[in-house]
């Protein structure tokens, strides 16, 4: 592991001994034969399922393969060249299968990358995408990550706390974060539900930070592929959230225009 994570116990920085990482007061983490870190206190959540289980990743996996979110992944690189630096530390946040965390380790190969997901099964996957990535299970409330460690913080799409992203990272840098925008999907909640909704977007900036890009990206997909469109469908929160009859449409849906609305924020630690 290149990136450096710290004890979730403790706070103390992790060195790797064999199959390990260990802290100086003996809190001792396996490293799994994937190459990740389980570094989740578990016990301090109730939750029986931690983050997204086989069938979202491994539609997630697939779909983003396709290339339909491939712009979004340029865009992310093109505002990442613009702070990047030889010996940069960045982190994603709520990596999940690492599509693009994997695309900014490969462009920026004189970067340190780590990801961040509370999903075991994601992390799996991702391992699969590049062997560089230091890839750590954990909460993105709860980062195991020291203080003022990273030049650079990535989430896509990925719940966080602004807390927790003012604290690991040092003076002068950088938070890329990316969210929906109000007609994101629009297309496909019209298949789905009578009255489709609206996103709601914040666009405020937390305390710590100024703006120093803002930016919006907007196209239409089109999905002429049944297995593409039920991969779309399962690999968001939208699965868990619709009844059978409705998701039934899907399987008979072999056609999809749908709106895709990003906006893409590059915000400095003051």
């Amino acid at each position: 592991m290149n990136f450096d994570f710290s004890c979730p116990v403790c706070g103390c920085g992790l060195t790797r001994a064999e199959r390990t990482l260990k802290c100086e007061n003996g809190h001792c983490f396996d490293l799994a034969k994937q190459g990740y870190v389980n570094l989740l206190q578990s016990q301090k959540s109730s939750a029986k399922r931690h983050g997204d289980d086989k069938l979202m990743v491994r539609s997630r996996f697939d779909f983003l393969n396709k290339g339909y979110y491939g712009r979004l992944a340029e865009i992310i690189v093109s505002k990442i060249s613009s702070i990047a630096f030889p010996g940069m530390k960045l982190v994603d946040l709520g990596c999940g299968e690492c599509y693009y965390t994997s695309i900014i380790a490969e462009s920026f190969p004189e970067i340190t990358v780590g990801g961040i997901d509370i999903s075991k099964e994601a992390l799996i996957a991702g391992s699969k995408r590049n062997r560089n990535i230091s890839l750590a299970v954990a909460s993105t409330f709860a980062l195991p990550i020291s203080d003022g460690f990273c030049n650079a913080v990535v989430s896509v799409f990925a719940p966080y706390s602004s807390d927790e992203v003012l604290r690991v990272l040092r003076k002068g840098g950088h938070f890329v974060r990316v969210y929906p925008l109000e007609k994101h999907l629009m297309g496909l909640k019209s298949l789905i539900y009578e009255k489709p909704y609206l996103n709601e977007v914040d666009l405020s900036v937390p305390a710590g930070f100024k703006i120093s890009d803002r930016d919006e990206l907007k196209y239409d997909i089109h999905i002429d592929s049944n297995e593409d469109i039920f991969s779309l469908f399962t690999m968001t929160p939208y699965y868990y959230k619709t009844g059978r009859s409705d998701q039934e449409k899907l399987k008979k849906t072999n056609f999809l225009n749908s709106e895709i609305e990003f906006g893409i924020d590059v915000l400095q630690k003051i």
